[in-house]
């Protein structure tokens, strides 16, 4: 009798059982029915996600006779014991060199064929071992799965992760035969090996000069080539060595090495670290040798002493503007010429300062180094604390020189000081206007120019005034300077704060002509409007659905993007949107906002409220058999 066969309709291969014919079909059709009860990652077997769930628990049931070291999957026992027997079971037809794993072998048949299987589906770089791809497309997913016992410290692959842990364990594992000293990595032994028989394996084909260890060599071909031979995989970005390969990478990897020991404050650079420790210590090494002021960095002490000389030697040559400095100098020149030297590691944006990119980059790390002593409110830059800290003391720096009036802000005492003068010596050639100042004027004239002096480091937007950039950049800050005396709820512009506040007069101004309605904001009328016009100006670029909001377009995007930025800090869970979100927080507090007037009963959510509703007035009837129902669901059921 012959034996029944199992083929596959899309690729025709052929199986001895149905069962395997089922698990082979979900590779063609990305079915994965079994999930993780801890972590939700699906997959395809049973026994992917039994050996999966291993890494939640950490069980390692398989042990070896010989050393007794533990593995989590049989596989991995068998891959480990050949280390023992020297065993060699694969070998490559090309060269005929020995692996003792089929997984070595298939990586190592790569270097003879240079071919590249596997693709990233975010962006498109190609590996040649799906090993890689699943470490690279980690940098998209942020997602580290390797976390190790002791410091809950996270990684991307298990081999960095066992390198981390030994220096918990101060584990040395590798010693030398010759002098018996430990190394916690095999490369570090072989590397010292050398100094032991002054051998220098690696030559330099250009001039012969000779170095024991490989990346020594690497390092001094750059002074031939000038090349830049790293390049990270992320950004693309490249670096002539490795050093400053692994500095930038950690840009990536948010790996912050360094952790100050008194506030565990982590920092991607020692010299950062070293920098912060004073602010512990309070060591102000730096002094002022005319006013005896100290200072804890000698950046600081420099600046300081430009106070006392008053004096600018530096003028620029295009609008004659002087400046103490020549940095100041060089950084306001490239307004005129455009030109932007500082690039952000991460995304490449460009910046014609330093101190930009150095704000810029805190939207990516989200770090808020310097904090408020009396309410410990952060803030990313070091001016928003300053003007902020004038909130508590009350000070005012800024006085007129005719009425005594003071200021907290310099802008403030500008302004002030006009009113004085009352003269306006200003006019403008091209609408006649006059103005008392060659600031004012200046400003006004751009109108006319479409000229837009001044950009947002963080997202590129323009903008005529410097005072219009201020207001937008506190979006990517989040400083909110205003807030309203009757509720103490804060905003970032003073024009959202005078709109909030009519919620408290409950002052509605703007109406609707089709059917009365009333709004508080004209914005919201316009909205509203469209209900009646049914216009929906706004389109989805991924697959045309329109949108009357523009705020429905967003959250309805993140439906392509599968973009879930409002997490739960309670349980971690995320949304799309931050009204679920808060309707979700609700399951946490048992909150239940929403009461019904008649028989005080609470919800938790308005739709439930709405539905609870209808059972006192009995409102939804079928059009067909006129049989009433209590709620919509019953209803579209009939």
């Amino acid at each position: 009798m012959d034996r029944q066969v199992f083929t596959c309709g899309f690729c025709s291969k052929a199986f001895s059982q149905k069962y395997y014919l089922v698990i082979h079909f979900r590779t063609h059709t990305n079915e994965k029915p079994y999930s993780c009860d801890v972590c939700y990652k699906q997959f395809s077997r049973k026994s992917y996600l039994n050996a999966h769930f291993r890494t939640h628990t950490n069980e390692k049931p398989y042990s070896c006779d010989t050393c007794k070291a533990k593995f989590k999957q049989k596989s991995h026992l068998n891959e480990h014991f050949r280390t023992h027997t020297s065993e060699k079971l694969f070998f490559c037809d090309e060269c005929g060199k020995h692996f003792s794993q089929k997984g070595h072998l298939n990586k190592h048949l790569f270097t003879h064929t240079k071919e590249k299987l596997y693709s990233c589906d975010v962006c498109n770089k190609e590996f040649s071992y799906k090993s890689s791809l699943n470490t690279h497309f980690q940098t998209h997913t942020n997602e580290k799965p390797y976390s190790c016992d002791v410091c809950n410290k996270k990684f991307y692959q298990k081999n960095n992760l066992s390198k981390h842990f030994r220096t918990h364990t101060k584990e040395k594992p590798h010693s030398c035969e010759l002098c018996n000293k430990q190394f916690s990595r095999k490369s570090g032994l072989n590397s010292h090996f050398f100094t032991h028989t002054n051998e220098k394996p690696y030559s330099c084909d250009v001039c012969n000069k000779k170095f024991s260890r490989k990346d020594k060599l690497n390092t001094h071909y750059k002074s031939h080539t000038n090349k830049k031979i790293f390049t990270c995989y992320v950004c693309s970005k490249k670096f002539s060595s490795k050093f400053s390969f692994t500095r930038h990478f950690r840009v990536h990897t948010k790996e912050k090495l360094f952790s100050c020991n008194t506030c565990g404050k982590e920092f991607f650079y020692k010299s950062n670290l070293n920098r912060h420790f004073r602010t512990h210590t309070n060591q102000k090494p730096f002094s002022c040798d005319t006013c005896g002021k100290e200072f804890s960095h000698t950046s600081s002490l420099k600046l300081h002493f430009l106070t006392h000389t008053n004096e600018k030697p530096f003028s620029c040559d295009t609008c004659g503007k002087e400046f103490a400095r020549k940095s100041v100098l060089d950084a306001h020149f490239r307004i005129h010429s455009n030109l932007k030297p500082y690039a952000c590691d991460v995304c490449n944006k460009e910046f014609s300062q330093k101190s930009h990119l150095n704000r810029h980059f805190r939207t990516h790390t989200k770090e808020k180094p310097f904090s408020c002593d009396t309410c410990g409110k952060e803030f990313c830059d070091k001016s928003n604390l300053i003007v902020h800290l004038r909130t508590h003391t009350n000070e005012k720096p800024f006085f007129c020189d005719r009425c005594s009036k003071k200021f907290c802000h310099k802008s403030s005492l500008k302004l002030h000081f006009l009113r004085h003068a009352n003269e306006k010596p200003f006019s403008c050639y091209v609408c006649s206007k006059k103005f008392p100042s060659k600031f004012s004027f200046t400003r006004h004239f751009r109108v006319h120019t479409k000229e837009k002096l001044f950009s947002c480091d963080t997202c590129g937007k323009e903008f005529s005034h410097k005072s219009n950039l201020n207001r937008h950049f506190r979006t990517h800050t989040n400083e909110k300077p205003f807030s309203c005396d009757t509720c103490g709820k804060e905003f970032s512009h003073k024009c959202n704060l005078k709109l909030h506040f009519l919620t408290h007069t409950n002052e509605k101004l703007f109406s609707c002509d089709t059917c009365g309605k009333e709004f508080a904001r004209k914005s919201f009328l316009d909205e509203h409007c469209r209900i009646h016009s049914n216009e929906k100006p706004y389109s989805c670029d991924a697959c045309g659905k329109a949108f009357s909001h523009k705020g429905n377009l967003k959250v309805h995007y993140r439906r392509h993007t599968k973009e879930k930025p409002f997490s739960c800090d309670t349980c971690g869970k995320q949304f799309s949107c931050k009204n679920i979100l808060n309707t979700h927080l609700r399951s946490h507090s048992n909150e239940k906002p929403y009461s019904c007037y008649v028989c005080s009963k609470d919800f938790s959510q308005k739709s439930n409220l709405n539905r609870h509703f209808h059972t006192h007035t009995n409102e939804k009837s079928c059009d067909v058999s006129k049989k009433d129902f209590s709620d919509k669901q019953s209803l579209n059921k009939e």
